[in-house]
Formats: structure tokens, sequence, C-alpha cells
């Protein structure tokens, strides 16, 4: 398959260099570059490319931006090296709870009903990215190509062969799609995509308040969409506001005084006295998702495969959980002697995931639309709900690992296994 030349340039090296190795990578980010290094622990030689400098934004001031990290994304972080580079900046989420406007009803998990000490952590985004750029560097088993671009790749029955702008050639038996919810790769490959855009954009930020979290997340349902203050160090939280997007211009181009008073009556007093810090970011909600998650010698990751609505936080930990199952069955395969791009290797990634992926997408969107919305009957019988699960100790525990990311078919690794 050939893809035609991009049109954004990039200075080229002086010299163009041909590297052969077992997976190409392309795309350095969260997903793409935790792959890289579970790959690498298990000694699968990849190459990375990605449109950015890695270093770039690692010495920056705090962008406002954080992830959250489910129980068992921390037991793949962990079993690939790389939690102990983040760990310290972690800060750690022990109860959930869940509520609906001024409703008295809620559904509050506890982690002393579960056996961790966690549900999850919340991670600035700066620090992951410097975690992986650390342990990416200190590994000669991965090759990092950046900033550069791909401008054709082909892939036949023998292997892949990608021609960068640079004038770098990487052949491998694989290439993995992971630059996100525009993966140009998965473009090429002729996959397309199914989705709809939601009328909600996301609001992101950062607060400190007066009072302390007690590292309790809070999902708080609002008409426009869900607002959720999710607990970071330091007296502060991350917070993210789905609003109704005709109205978030307007938002974002208050001062900061006027901002923080649209966001009081949303975020309550119950933290005390509030201040913005750092910056805002905003981005249009939608769901999408890809027709299947395997070409010839070729899988995709991440975003570049699902991109959902940011409810209940699970947008990383799905691509986090595809790169688990993705790194088991290469390293599986590698070790009985299979060709690790051959399609039956890669059927089985795709039948693996392909069910738990359907799965959340469509909790996320039922979610989201059952929840903003103010229809009266629809909202006694949510009201129902949430006490009703509140109350019944076994399904209560199902929906308390399914958060921590204990449901369905685990990966190994995101069960503290060996490969």
């Amino acid at each position: 398959m050939n893809s035609g030349p991009n049109t954004d340039n990039l200075t080229a090296p002086i010299s163009a260099k041909s590297h052969n190795c077992d997976v190409i990578i392309i795309g350095g980010g969260l997903a793409g570059g935790t792959l890289a290094c579970a790959l690498s622990h298990f000694g699968i030689q990849t190459a990375v490319v990605d449109t950015q400098d890695p270093s770039a934004g690692l010495d920056v001031e705090f962008d406002g931006r954080a992830s959250a990290i489910a129980f068992a994304s921390q037991c793949l972080l962990k079993s690939v090296g790389l939690w102990d580079l983040m760990a310290k900046a972690a800060c750690p989420i022990k109860d959930i709870r869940v509520s609906e406007g001024n409703s008295p009803f809620f559904l509050h998990y506890d982690h002393k009903d579960t056996e961790s000490q966690a549900f999850g952590y919340m991670l600035e985004n700066r620090s992951i990215r410097r975690a992986l750029h650390e342990q990416i560097s200190s590994l000669d088993t991965i090759k990092i190509i950046a900033p550069d671009r791909v401008q054709t790749m082909e892939r036949s029955g023998s292997g892949v062969r990608v021609e960068l702008e640079s004038g770098n050639i990487i052949t491998a038996p694989l290439v993995i799609g992971a630059e996100g919810r525009n993966s140009i790769t998965r473009r090429n490959a002729g996959i397309r995509t199914t989705g709809w855009a939601y009328n909600q954009t996301g609001i992101v930020c950062t607060v400190e308040h007066e009072k302390s979290h007690q590292h309790i997340a809070h999902e708080h349902f609002l008409p426009a969409g869900p607002f959720a203050i999710l607990p970071l160090w330091k007296n502060r939280a991350s917070i993210v506001w789905a609003e109704r997007s005709e109205l978030v211009p307007a938002i974002m181009n208050l001062d900061e005084t006027e901002f923080l008073e649209e966001l009081k009556p949303r975020f309550g007093d119950f933290l005390g006295d509030l201040k913005v810090v750092g910056p805002r970011w905003s981005y249009p909600l939608s769901l999408k998702f890809a027709e299947r998650a395997i070409d010839q010698r070729l899988a995709l990751v991440g975003d570049a495969l699902h991109g959902m609505h940011p409810i209940a936080g699970q947008g990383l930990n799905m691509g986090l959980r595809d790169v688990a199952a993705l790194a088991e069955i290469i390293v599986d395969a590698r070790r009985l002697g299979m060709d690790i791009g051959d399609t039956l290797v890669l059927e089985r990634y795709q039948q693996w995931r392909r069910f738990d992926n359907s799965l959340m997408l469509a909790a996320t969107d039922g979610l989201n639309r059952l929840f903003s919305n103010s229809i009266g009957p629809v909202r006694l019988a949510r009201d129902f709900g949430l006490s009703a699960v509140n109350k019944m100790g076994p399904l209560k525990k199902v929906f308390m690992r399914s958060a921590m990311g204990l449901s369905g078919e685990i990966p190994k690794l995101m069960r503290g296994q060996p490969l």
C-alpha cells in the first residue's frame, strides 16, 4: 500500500539511513510510547516515528492536562518498568462518588471494599511523557525517529517498508498505527470509521482548593453533560467539564475571575475557596471507532482504533489495554517462532479487543445520553438506579472492578503476571 507525500515539509538530515527492526510504531504518544516500552521489555526491536521532537514539552510549566490511570493500567506500567519513573507524581483515587444535579441520591465506591489501596491514579500528562522519554532514551532496543513523517508505506506478504520525508527507510514484519483519532496510517489502509459528534465540548483545567479532597473522585451529572472533579496532589483537582458546544466559546473567552464564577456553581463549595491554575483547554466531544483493528501487517491501538466520550475517564485506559493485549500476542508469537505480522496472529488481537472496546464505547455513549438531559421521568429513574446500585453489594462490586479495569479478558501485563 502506498500513501502520497505529506505537504508539511520537515528538515531532512544530511544523510538518509536504512533501519531494520521487528515493529514500526507510527506515533510516539502515550499509547505508542508505552507499547514501545512493553515490546522492548521482551526484546522486541522497535522503531518509533513521530512528528514531534520527543524532548519537546518535558520542561514546560504545568499545562493543566492530566489523565486517569486505572488500577489495571498501573499494573501494566509497573510490569514494563515505567511506573517507578512516575509513581511520586501519581495521586491515588481512593473513593469514587457519582451524583446527579442536586439530587440527594448518589453512588459511592470505597477502596476499602476492594483488595487494592486505590481504584487508580491521577497523573499530569507531563509526568507520563517524562517517564516515557526517560525509559525510551535508556533502551537500545527502541529507535526514535523524530521529528519526521511517513512519506510512503508499502505493506506486502513479505513485510513493511516505510520511507520517511527525511529519506530514512525502515523495514519490519509489522507496523502499528498509534497516531490518535486522525490516524493517517488507518486512513491510508482504507479502514473506515463510524462515529458521531455530541453537542458537547470538553473544558479541561486545574483548580486549587482550600480543603483536602481526601482522594475522592467526583462524577457529577448535569443536564449539559458530566462534570468530573479528579484529585491531584497539593490540594488540586483536574476538572473535566462537558458543556453544550454553543456556550463554550463564550466561556473560554471569560477572564479568570469570570471563568471561576461560571465554574463555582457546578463545582460546589465543599472544598472551600477555589482558584484556577494553569491554562484552560477545550475540545469537541465525539465517538469514533474503526471498522476493524487490523489490515495486512498492520494493527491499530489507542485512539487510532477508538475514541470515546471522557465520561468515566476510560479513554487512555482502553488504549493501554490495547497495548497490553497486542504486546502479549506479539511476544507469544515470537516465542513460538511465528511471523509476528502474520494475519493469523493479528486476527487474535482483533478478536480479543473487539468485544471489550465495543462494550466500553456503547457504555460511555449510553451513560452520556442517559444522564445528559433533564426529562422528569428519566431523572427519577436515574436517581432510583443510583440509589439501588449503591445498596446492592454484589452488583456494586462488579462496577467497582470495571472502574479498576479488572473486568473482561484481562491481559497478563494488567494482572501483574509475566508473559
